[in-house]
């Protein structure tokens, strides 16, 4: 196993990693560095442990919150936005809302726990 020396949040730390893997542990840390430094530099927290454990929330919260995106049947898509495009304007109108609403849901939910 190779050892990989990273920063997160100006510290260093020594991971152990598989080989092969180096690409996806320092995507990884980088995501952990961002996340832990977004939340320090809103300075609402100080205490290194308590970002940590905020910054593994966001993070878990995130990948959950794909992954029961990437369940949602495809039946939940509005036949309009599948099919064909539609030359009857009122058609066309009907099939753009719905295109609309589903981006506004979508949008209009942050899902950030910070």
């Amino acid at each position: 196993m190779k050892q990989l020396e990273v920063q997160i949040m100006g510290q260093s730390y020594l991971l152990g990693c598989p080989e092969g893997g180096e690409a996806r542990l320092l995507d990884a840390v980088e995501r952990v560095d961002t996340a832990m430094c977004k939340i320090r530099d809103a300075g609402k927290v100080k205490a290194r442990d308590r970002i940590a454990v905020l910054a593994a929330l966001n993070l878990a919260f995130d990948l959950s919150d794909r992954a029961s995106q990437a369940e949602r049947p495809a039946a939940t898509v509005p036949a309009a936005a599948t099919a064909a495009p539609v030359h009857g304007n009122a058609d066309r109108n009907s099939s753009l809302d719905a295109l609309l609403h589903r981006l506004d849901t979508v949008l209009g939910e942050d899902g950030r726990l910070i």
